[in-house]
């Protein structure tokens, strides 16, 4: 069964964050990350930006405006992202392994990527990531 397995990385950890343009300037102008792309959700409501390293195959931060505005002082991670190749082949072993989903459908963003949450075993958010 450890053959069948489809995640090849941790592909990148969400964030919510209550301004957007205030994160990006923190986490690239005095952290010392780079900005490496930005999108629009497609359900209208939700701003996302990456940044990482140098080297864009690492593990990404995702920044999430407008998930929820009232986060707790200590901020919020919203989910750990995993990288794989063939998402349905995935979503279908995990179904069968019990694993609960929260998404009924796969999302595909505007850059072609898609993804799909689920469950870990004490309720904390997980995404299956894949990219083109």
């Amino acid at each position: 069964m450890a053959g069948d397995k489809l995640i090849k990385r941790i592909e990148h950890v969400g964030i919510m964050v209550k301004n957007l343009e205030k994160s990006i300037s923190f986490y690239t102008d005095i952290i010392g990350f780079q900005l490496l792309g930005r999108l629009d959700h497609p359900n209208g409501q939700i701003k996302i930006a990456f940044i990482g390293t140098e080297d864009k195959e690492g593990t990404q931060i995702e920044l999430l405006e407008g998930y929820n505005d009232s986060l707790p002082v200590e901020g919020k991670v919203h989910h750990l992202a995993l990288k794989v190749e063939g998402i349905e082949s995935e979503i279908t072993r995990l179904k069968e392994a019990g694993v609960r989903f929260i998404d009924k459908e796969i999302t595909t963003l505007p850059n072609g990527s898609r993804y799909m949450f689920f469950e870990g075993p004490d309720g904390e958010w997980l995404e299956l990531f894949e990219t083109n």
